[in-house]
């Protein structure tokens, strides 16, 4: 019998087992993924303020680059923001979890059944004292996103690229289907990965038109594209309304969760990084006695409401951005956001503003239509609507 049985071997999971690994060796764990390997085919990044010192300590071996600061480019205006940024690959994360895990991994397995206290794994039912289900985004009919959906592309440039540091949004770039930039991240001097990203109401994502769209940006900067080295593509759900309490009463097996799946990700950035963390440390400084089905599922569902309950105001902001102006005006929102200070803008991405920035955020002009920006940040039930995820 295992002590915990984490089905999906994606970020939260991996970082889930991984931490109890760290601190409590002597649990027994399984980790079971689908497919034949860990982590699937991601970049994430993060910033210093995202995490604790401790956080950033224990997830060190795990990061592939860190720079001191990023840029930002709008039509207007572009601005460099002394704000440490980190990225993690899957391929580090698979080499770390697969070193530190060994007979604790599962891959190629076919899940069935998954109940509170075991699930079936290639036919066999294993029994544990708990079950987290981290197999990602599940649409649900007290849910409203729309997405952040994006290709990126690693390449390798007959030339130095001469960028030193990431450019998280160049959204000098034509708009198109939403709010649209590039983000690139320089890995080293010729070695640079370009993703094109969409913030959209629908999730639907046009490969062979965003690789002729890479390949266009990367002419326009002056870069030649000797190979390329691998290719991830991405929808992220971007959070606009819904009920989490409904989300999580909606299924009667209570089977604890994680990540995506659990609502666990910044409601504008769809990033999930920093709540896997925060969760793989609030699990791990469990008593032993919790770590069983019913205990554990009330845990994360106690941390999934609270997120819900603190992101309220960007989930306002996100339904201004989507709601209250032409989809090709969109980034004015962004463009003037980052006038704003750079420590207001650290705590935004760590998705802990205070009420003093969440004023400072709204006053002045705002970048689009004043009626529409009102509709847009009203009560959750007058919110506008938009087809369940």
């Amino acid at each position: 019998m295992h002590d915990l049985i984490l089905i999906g071997g994606g970020l939260a999971n991996g970082l889930i087992a991984w931490r109890l690994r760290q601190l409590r060796p002597a649990l027994r764990i399984l980790l079971v993924e689908r497919d034949g390997a860990l982590g699937g085919n991601h970049t994430w990044s993060f910033y210093q303020e995202d995490l604790t010192p401790a956080q950033h300590a224990w997830i060190a071996p795990l990061v592939v680059r860190r720079w001191p600061g990023y840029e930002v480019r709008f039509p207007s205006h572009g601005r460099r923001l002394h704000t440490a940024c980190y990225s993690i690959d899957s391929e580090r994360f698979r080499q770390v979890l697969m070193q530190d895990l060994g007979e604790s991994v599962m891959l190629d397995a076919e899940v069935g059944r998954i109940d509170a206290d075991g699930a079936v794994i290639n036919g066999r039912h294993h029994a544990a004292r708990a079950v987290i289900d981290g197999r990602g985004h599940e649409s649900s009919a007290h849910m409203r996103h729309a997405w952040q959906k994006f290709l990126g592309r690693e390449v390798e440039l007959s030339r130095p690229h001469g960028q030193a540091m990431p450019i998280i949004m160049d959204a000098t770039v034509a708009q198109r289907d939403g709010y649209r930039f590039v983000y690139t991240l320089p890995f080293d001097e010729r070695r640079i990965l370009i993703e094109d990203t969409y913030y959209s109401t629908s999730p639907a994502l046009d490969a062979d038109a965003l690789r002729l769209n890479l390949d266009a940006y990367a002419a326009s900067r002056g870069w030649q594209i000797e190979r390329v080295v691998r290719e991830e593509t991405g929808v992220l759900p971007i959070a606009l309304s819904g009920d989490i309490e409904r989300y999580w009463d909606d299924k009667p097996d209570a089977v604890p969760r994680s990540g995506l799946r659990a609502g666990l990700f910044h409601a504008t950035t769809g990033y999930s990084l920093l709540f896997a963390v925060r969760l793989a440390d609030g699990i791990a400084a469990l008593d032993e006695n919790a770590l069983q089905a019913d205990t554990l599922y009330r845990h994360i569902r106690e941390v999934s409401v609270e997120q819900w309950r603190t992101q309220r105001f960007l989930r306002a902001l996100n339904r201004m951005l989507f709601f209250a102006g032409e989809p090709a005006q969109r980034y004015r929102i962004l463009q003037r956001f980052y006038t704003l200070p750079q420590q207001l803008i650290e705590r935004f991405y760590a998705a802990r503003l205070t009420r003093f920035d969440q004023l400072r955020i709204l006053s002045g002009k705002p970048p689009v239509p004043v009626a529409a920006a009102l509709r847009a940040l009203c009560d959750l039930r007058k919110e506008p609507s938009s087809k369940p995820s």
